[in-house]
């Protein structure tokens, strides 16, 4: 990764976990602004690893449900959403 990658990784990973304690599960669209204000190409790097996480937080609850409904832990099994033809990040 070059070193603004690395940054905005790190920062994103920083502000997803602050989110609970700040009570705002959109905190990080806030530093998405003060960060174009600043640097678009950094804010850029910076939304990209917000998505990134964000998707690996959802991909992952879905297999610990779908584990757990096959474990007989809870009684439905998830459901996935509907593709609607790659219209994610």
């Amino acid at each position: 990764m070059s070193k603004l990658q690395d940054l905005a990784d790190q920062l994103a990973e920083d502000v997803l976990a602050a989110e609970a304690e700040l009570d705002d599960d959109r905190f990080y669209e806030k530093v998405a602004k003060v960060l174009m204000a600043a640097s678009p190409t950094f804010q850029e790097a910076y939304i990209t690893s917000i998505r990134v996480r964000l998707a690996e937080r959802r991909g992952r609850e879905f297999l610990e449900r779908a584990l757990a409904a096959k474990r007989g832990e809870i009684a439905e099994e998830p459901v996935a959403p509907v593709d609607f033809g790659g219209m994610g990040h």
